[in-house]
C-alpha cells in the first residue's frame, strides 16, 4: 500500500524503509501535490464507501429477513468504533515508528504530531491516516459475513475492538509500517494478506467457535433481497477503485494500472463463477455472479500495482474457481457455518490472489518487475511466507480472542432470541415492517 512507484518515477522496494515511504518522517520528498492530495481525498471517499453503504447493503440483502437490519447495524457501528480507537491508538500501533519489526510504537497515540502542515510522502498525513483508517474500518466488518445471525452484538463490540488492536494494527505494521514481512519483500500493494486473508481466517474462525446457525444445513435460509446485494456488489466495485488504485498515494501511471487491472480481474472472476454455477446447476444466478466480482476484486488486491492485464486476467479466472469451488465444495465437504462466505471469498481470494502476484509481476509476463535477483520461485516463496504467517499469527489470536470472550460475556444469543431474529431482540427494530 505504501511501498510502490512514486510519481517522479522513482521505485521503492517493498521493503524500504525510506522515510519517504514513512509516514510523519520528514524529508526531502515531502513535498505537498495538490493533485495526488485530491485523487487521495477522493480515494478515501470511495473506500469509506465500501463498507457504508456497500458491504451494509450486499451482506443485508443476503441474510434472511429477520437479521437484515442487524448486519448494517453491525457494519455501521464497527465504522465508528475502528474510527474511533484508530485515532487513540491504532493508527499508531501500524504505522508509529517501528519496534522490532512487530509493531508501531504509541507517538502517532491521539494523532500527536498529525497537524494540518504535515507530509506525508505528497499529501497531508491526515489524509494518509484518514485513508488508512478505511482499510480498518471494512476490514473488521467484512468477518461479520461468517458469524451473521447468530452473535451478541456486546460480544461482537469486545471482538472486533480488542481483534484491530491485537491482531490487525501489528499485521498492516508487518506489511506497510515498516515491519519485518516489508523488509523480506513480502509484495501487498493494498491488503490481500492485512485485510482478505486476515479478515477471510478470523471469519473461519468464529463460525467454528460460534458453531453453526439453528436448522443449518437442513433448513433453507433464503437472503431476503437480492437487490440489495446486487446495489451493494455494484457499491463494493465501484469502492474498490478508491481501495487499490489509491494504494499508490498518488495520482499516477501505477495508479491508472491499478485501476485498469481491477476491472479486468473482477469481470473475468464473476465470469468464471456464473459459468461455472451454469454448467453445474443448469442456470446462472445473481448471488453467483456478484459473488465472483466480489472474489476478483479481492485477489487482485495484493496485485493490483504489480501486474498488468493479463496478469490480470488469470488472476480473476483463478479466483473464480477456486472461490467458487470453497464456497460451494469445500465448505458443504468440512461442514462449517460460514454465513455468507466470508472466508470462501475473502479468505481464498486473498491467497490466490498473494501467491499469484508473485508470478505476475515478472516483466517477462507484463508485470512491473521482480526485485533485483529475485525469481518468480523465490518471490512465490515469500509471498507464501506472508500467507503462512497472516493465516496463524490471525487463526491462533482470533481463536483466543473468541474463547475468553465466550468465557466472560457470552459469544452467541440464546435459541429462543435466534429463532426471533437479531433484529427485533437486539435492536427492538425490523428491517423489513411489513404488517
Amino acid at each position: 500500500m505504501k511501498f510502490n512507484f512514486s510519481k517522479k518515477g522513482l521505485r521503492l522496494g517493498t521493503g524500504s524503509l525510506l522515510a519517504l515511504a514513512v509516514p510523519g518522517i520528514a524529508s526531502a520528498q515531502d513535498v505537498l501535490d495538490s493533485g495526488d492530495t485530491a485523487w487521495m481525498l477522493t480515494a478515501t471517499a470511495l473506500v469509506l464507501f465500501m463498507t457504508i453503504p456497500g458491504l451494509s447493503l450486499f451482506y443485508a440483502g443476503m441474510v434472511r429477513a429477520k437479521n437484515a437490519l442487524s448486519v448494517m447495524m453491525q457494519c455501521f457501528a464497527i465504522t465508528c468504533l475502528m474510527t474511533v480507537l484508530w485515532a487513540l491508538y491504532v493508527y499508531s500501533l501500524a504505522f508509529g515508528n517501528d519496534v522490532g519489526g512487530v509493531i508501531g510504537d504509541f507517538s502517532k497515540a491521539f494523532m500527536s504530531g498529525v497537524g494540518v502542515d504535515v507530509v506525508s510522502g505528497t499529501i497531508p498525513e491526515t489524509v494518509f491516516s484518514i485513508f488508512q483508517l478505511t482499510f480498518a474500518v471494512i476490514t473488521p466488518a467484512l468477518i461479520v459475513g461468517a458469524f451473521a445471525e447468530r452473535m451478541k452484538f456486546s460480544a461482537m463490540l469486545w471482538f472486533m475492538a480488542l481483534w484491530v488492536t491485537i491482531v490487525y494494527a501489528p499485521i498492516a505494521h508487518w506489511v506497510w509500517g515498516g515491519g519485518w514481512l516489508g523488509g523480506l519483500g513480502v509484495l501487498d500493494f493494498a491488503g490481500g494478506t492485512v485485510v482478505h486473508i486476515n479478515a477471510g481466517v478470523a471469519g473461519l474462525v468464529a463460525a467454528i467457535v460460534l458453531g453453526r446457525r439453528r436448522g443449518y444445513p437442513r433448513t433453507a435460509m433464503k437472503p431476503s433481497n437480492l437487490v440489495l446485494t446486487m446495489v451493494g456488489a455494484g457499491m463494493l466495485w465501484v469502492g474498490w477503485f478508491g481501495f487499490n488504485a489509491g494504494s499508490e498515494l498518488a495520482a499516477d501511471g501505477v495508479a491508472g494500472m491499478a485501476m485498469a487491472v481491477t476491472q479486468i480481474a473482477t469481470a473475468a472472476a464473476a465470469l468464471t463463477w456464473m459459468f461455472l454455477e451454469w454448467f453445474n446447476h443448469g442456470k446462472p444466478s445473481a448471488l453467483g455472479l456478484v459473488s465472483g466480482a466480489v472474489a476478483g476484486l479481492v485477489a487482485i488486491t495484493p496485485a493490483s500495482g504489480f501486474v498488468g492485464p493479463m496478469g490480470a486476467l488469470v488472476i480473476g479466472a483463478a479466483s473464480g474457481l477456486m472461490c467458487y469451488l470453497a464456497v460451494v465444495k469445500v465448505k458443504h465437504a468440512m461442514g462449517y457455518d460460514d454465513s455468507l462466505d466470508a472466508f470462501g471469498v475473502h479468505g481464498i481470494g486473498g491467497i490466490v490472489g498473494a501467491l499469484l502476484t508473485g508470478v505476475f509481476v515478472d516483466a517477462g509476463l507484463g508485470g512491473a518487475g521482480l526485485a533485483e535477483g529475485a525469481t518468480i520461485a523465490s518471490q512465490v516463496g515469500l509471498q507464501a511466507v506472508g500467507v503462512i504467517a497472516t493465516i496463524v499469527y490471525c487463526g491462533v489470536v482470533s481463536f483466543i480472542l473468541l474463547k475468553v470472550l465466550d468465557a466472560v460475556i457470552g459469544l452467541r444469543v440464546n435459541a429462543e432470541e435466534e429463532e426471533e431474529g437479531l433484529d427485533l431482540v437486539l435492536h427492538d427494530e425490523q428491517g423489513y415492517n411489513l404488517s
